[in-house]
């Protein structure tokens, strides 16, 4: 009996010491999350946060879906929470800064975000914070198409004109802003100004030639990044052509262009007409057979 205690016993602990390598060596095995902030601030107006998560899987990074993320501004508290916010099919995920929070965003001129994942089964917890001065862009435009832009950035009470500070000036289209020139990107001189020539003179705008020119700084230490757009009649006017009722590639099958029709029937004809051919011939064949065997 006393053998019988003493062989369960020494089961029941082998048992335990192997579930509980089995829960450590799960636990080894959880990934690493990295997630990087950004913050976006359109026409001065609302400011929002943009957050990506990544993991490195088999020496490369990938954008992870499904993370649950708090963000905060300038400190982890519920009073400081701006949204808990879940990673979409990119990695990413993006949040505005609420009402709630104006007298906090109004207290600093400097604020810092946070960004804090909990952690669950497969990753393990992770944050990750981003740090900004509030700055804003002014665009002006004159008559001889010369567009001026100005970056201020807020110290103590009042803005004050930031020298030294990249910005690209450009058009904006779907795809990808065009510059309005040569020139890529232009830098803010003591007045925090920078200015540039219009050179894209028939660039297509919309029915009244109106296009829309954007100022924007891109992922900078201090700012983040900051855009604002203005609409001038710059472009060349947009004239829809209506191909309705057209013979057209893309009409209805009445409507086919003429050429697309030719062809169609020149080859349906040189088909048909190889395949008579071929059968007069073998007809022939049989008929000269039978008068060679008589």
């Amino acid at each position: 009996m006393r053998l019988l205690i003493k062989n369960c016993i020494a089961s029941l602990s082998i048992i335990f010491i192997l579930s509980s390598y089995n829960a450590l060596s799960q636990d080894a095995q959880k990934g690493d999350l990295n997630i990087s902030l950004s913050y976006f601030i359109s026409n001065n107006k609302i400011p929002y946060v943009l957050a990506k998560v990544k993991t490195k899987i088999d020496g490369k990074f990938q954008m992870v879906s499904g993370i649950n993320l708090n963000l905060f501004l300038d400190k982890d508290s519920a009073g400081t929470l701006i949204a808990k916010v879940v990673t979409n099919g990119k990695g990413e995920a993006t949040a505005i800064i609420p009402p709630s929070l104006k007298n906090e965003w109004s207290s600093s001129i400097k604020h810092t975000f946070l960004a804090t994942f909990a952690g669950d089964k497969k990753y393990e917890s992770s944050k990750a914070d981003l740090t900004v001065g509030k700055a804003k862009i002014l665009i002006d435009t004159t008559s001889d198409r010369k567009i001026t832009a100005t970056v201020f950035e807020m110290k103590d009470t009042s803005w004050t004109p930031v020298k030294g500070v990249e910005l690209k000036i450009a058009i904006r289209r779907l795809d990808a802003d065009l510059s309005v020139n040569e020139t890529a990107t232009f830098t803010t001189d003591s007045l925090g100004q920078t200015s540039a020539d219009f050179k894209r003179d028939s660039i297509p705008g919309d029915a009244k030639g109106n296009i829309t020119l954007v100022a924007k700084i891109e992922d900078n230490d201090q700012y983040g990044n900051l855009s604002i757009e203005q609409s001038v009649p710059w472009g060349a006017k947009f004239v829809g052509e209506n191909n309705f009722n057209k013979r057209t590639l893309f009409a209805t099958r009445d409507k086919s262009p003429i050429w697309l029709l030719l062809m169609a029937y020149s080859i349906v004809i040189t088909v048909w007409g190889i395949l008579f051919s071929l059968v007069d011939t073998i007809f022939k064949i049989k008929k000269l057979g039978e008068q060679l065997k008589s």
